[in-house]
């Protein structure tokens, strides 16, 4: 086994890693809800990076349509990301399962 050219192709992976993450990083998936009402971005590092809620919305003093509509658009925008990160993930590795960082 040739070791050195085994910890060539791991610095390789590491790099490549890290460029997955800067990657990720600028990837924003957004999810909606209550007919754009409420709109959420995230990130593919999963970090939320914006939130909007139409004022009409909070006008109508309903808390639970409130949350219920901001959980509804960061459930969408959170698998969105995590859909989009798990496809760059196996890309990058080409089939091998890596574990989450």
């Amino acid at each position: 086994m040739d070791f050195r050219h085994l910890l060539e192709k791991a610095k390789n992976l590491e790099k490549a890693l890290a460029e997955l993450d800067e990657h990720l990083k600028a990837h924003e998936t957004e999810g909606s809800a209550g007919s754009g009402a409420v709109v959420v971005k995230v990130n593919g590092a999963g970090d939320v990076v914006a939130l909007t809620i139409d004022p009409a919305l909070v006008e109508t003093g309903d808390a639970s349509l409130i949350e219920q509509t901001l959980m509804a658009a960061l459930r969408q925008a959170t698998e969105g990301s995590r859909a989009y990160r798990e496809e760059q993930r196996a890309r990058l590795a080409g089939g091998l399962e890596l574990p989450e960082f």
